[in-house]
């Protein structure tokens, strides 16, 4: 891949995934204008986590049929479609819908990361899918601090105007762009459909998808949550809410390199760390309603574990499932999803009862979980999942020298 379709695909990955996350710190302004109660913000954030879910199971595994590249840029413009609307929107019902429309579209990103692991080379792979996937979270946490800016200059809607031409630009972008998607073959929808449900019995994918719930959950109860106590507790405006985006996607940049580390056969120990790191997290995140800079530490080092523990994830289940990639990616962002909504809407309604010491409690439990998932699974995973890039370049390799080596004109492989 070239350093330009690696960055085409983390933009498009960014502004994609931007849409669903962008209202989290402005949620109060958009309640206030749509008139949505406080204990029910989180639905803004769950309305487009929902829609995701529709596309991850009915959209993403039509990669595996179908000309990605042009997939791309069709999902892409409907994103911007369900942007619009939500700009649009005169009452909450309509925002509901243009969120879930962007969502259900924004499974572009799983069409995106699974484009990529399939024209990688093996021993690549994990790189390549480290710089897209950066792109993810920078849309994750970048949006959220551009947000906070736009809302206050020119009101909540300005957003998600910005996101929808973003969207509708990027869709010619990649049809220009990006090199063909040469398929071997083709597949029945029903098929692929039905081999995206037998994933869900598989150990690898099962303990891998587990773990992905539990950490996104927890992601989710921190960024659909933590804009309430800073505009109670410390009176921030959107846009200084917004400015803490800069500290998580401090950390999750870091946390980059752990695509190379897979490549080099420790995908389960980072997974490990990064879980450890993450339980680690809450307890600064714990300490906001009296210390900002512990807040800080906090949110950095969350970050960093969560993307270290994804694209750890990604990168196993790539390259154990080497032949589907776009279908057992949408299948493990189901769990990235569900964990995404739970968070979302459990966030508010606990600190609409107990205060913040509720959603604090329930990310480091959340977290807790997902290690001992971790834990109860470590032979499946070490077996299957630690090494599948490096064995697949050895294949690559003998199969590319067989094809060089001939004997006669009738081109007889030695």
């Amino acid at each position: 891949m070239s350093w330009k379709t690696r960055l085409l695909l983390a933009v498009v990955c960014g502004v994609a995934v931007a849409g669903v996350y962008a209202g989290q710190p402005v949620l109060g302004p958009m309640g206030r204008d749509l008139g949505v109660p406080v204990d029910s913000l989180g639905w803004f954030v769950a309305a487009g986590q929902f829609g995701y879910l529709a596309g991850l199971v009915l959209l993403v595994p039509l990669g595996d049929m179908l000309d990605r590249r042009r997939l791309i840029a069709g999902h892409l413009g409907l994103v911007a479609v369900g942007m619009a609307v939500t700009a649009s929107a005169p009452g909450a019902w309509a925002a509901y819908a243009g969120l879930a429309v962007a969502g259900l579209f924004a499974v572009v990103v799983q069409t995106a990361v699974a484009y990529t692991a399939s024209i990688s080379p093996a021993t690549e792979r994990g790189r390549n899918l480290g710089i897209v996937t950066s792109g993810v979270v920078i849309g994750i946490l970048g949006a959220r601090v551009i947000a906070g800016g736009l809302a206050e200059l020119w009101g909540w809607r300005s957003i998600y105007v910005v996101l929808a031409s973003l969207a509708g630009a990027l869709a010619l972008l990649a049809l220009r762009m990006l090199p063909a998607d040469i398929r071997r073959g083709t597949a029945r929808y029903g098929d692929v459909l039905r081999s995206l449900g037998g994933l869900f019995t598989q150990p690898v994918f099962l303990g891998r998808g587990l773990i992905a719930f539990f950490v996104f959950a927890s992601f989710g109860t921190l960024w659909s949550g933590m804009a309430l106590p800073l505009a109670d507790t410390w009176h921030l405006s959107e846009a200084q809410i917004g400015l803490f985006g800069i500290a998580g996607l401090t950390g999750a940049l870091g946390a980059a390199r752990a695509g190379r580390w897979g490549d080099t056969g420790h995908a389960r120990r980072v997974t490990g760390i990064g879980l450890a790191l993450l339980i680690a997290s809450w307890a600064a995140i714990g300490q906001l309603s009296w210390s900002l800079p512990l807040l800080v530490a906090g949110v950095i080092l969350l970050d960093f574990a969560v993307q270290a523990v994804h694209v750890s994830n990604q990168h196993t289940l790539t390259a154990v499932y080497a032949e589907r990639t776009s279908t057992v990616i949408g299948a493990y962002m189901v769990f990235y999803s569900l964990g995404s909504a739970l968070g979302a809407a459990s966030t508010t309604a606990l600190f609409g009862a107990v205060g913040w010491v509720g959603p604090s409690v329930l990310g480091a439990a959340l977290a807790g979980c997902a290690v001992v998932v971790w834990a109860l699974s470590p032979r499946v995973m070490a077996r299957t999942g630690e090494r599948p890039a490096r064995a697949e370049a050895l294949i690559t390799i003998r199969d590319e020298c067989e094809s060089e080596v001939h004997l006669g004109h009738g081109g007889v492989r030695r």
